[in-house]
């Protein structure tokens, strides 16, 4: 089942003064279950296409649709609600809440969604099993380490079910074991779960376990290469 589409996608800045292009008329489907690495230099456009397909950034031109809902003619207060019920963030910078514990981060966007008590509870138990952190719970995120900080992330980013995952250099700030812990954890949802990941990243270890590699270079797609 197809889970992304885009079609021509063009993101275009500075668009009255000298026009970049940060994206070039990128068309690219996504398909349920895949593990994807959108790979290229600094300045290729890995960020900007995966906060467009997110609906973080509007394109300049080009259609976005999530299964059958075409978020890129969405206005922002309906992106807002679609965000929350259909697509997980991690970013490379964990961003989780320093006042809440674990728990509390990862049952956060559930309160959101005004899931009831018991729900959350055991999706967040569930969450933090997978992630191997039953014992950090009540840890707030100071009193984890950086690797820890983000499998609670990646927990966080499970918790409300969305249709995928999109991954923004999630092994950028981590230390070579914590990263390797962390694809592994990815990796396994992925294949037991059917969980679908896109990655940005410039990580060869996340390019060596993806299934999918698309190739940016100055917005535009060069390679797209799927792995036998």
């Amino acid at each position: 089942m197809r889970v992304i589409e885009t079609h021509n996608l063009n993101k275009v800045y500075d668009e009255m003064v000298i026009p970049v292009k940060a994206v070039d008329n990128v068309t690219l489907n996504v398909e349920q279950g895949e593990f994807t690495a959108i790979v290229g230099p600094s300045g290729s456009g890995k960020t900007t296409l995966l906060n467009i397909i997110g609906g973080l950034d509007h394109p300049t031109s080009g259609t976005v649709k999530i299964e059958d809902s075409e978020i890129s003619a969405m206005s922002s207060n309906k992106l807002i609600d679609f965000r929350l019920n259909n697509i997980g963030f991690i970013f490379q910078a964990y961003n989780l809440i320093p006042v809440l514990t674990a728990r509390e981060n990862v049952e956060f966007i559930m309160l959101l969604q005004n899931k009831p008590r018991k729900e959350r509870d055991a999706r967040v138990k569930e969450l933090m099993d997978a992630v191997g952190l039953s014992d950090k719970m009540d840890n707030r995120p100071s009193e984890l380490s950086g690797g820890q900080q983000q499998r609670v992330a990646v927990a966080r980013a499970l918790a409300s079910k969305p249709k995928f995952i999109l991954a923004d250099e999630p092994t950028a700030n981590l230390d070579s074991h914590s990263a390797e812990n962390l694809l592994d954890i990815m990796l396994k949802l992925n294949q037991e779960e059917n969980i679908t990941f896109i990655f940005s990243t410039h990580d060869q270890r996340v390019i060596d376990r993806a299934r999918r590699v698309v190739t940016l270079t100055d917005g535009r797609v060069v390679s797209d290469v799927t792995k036998s």
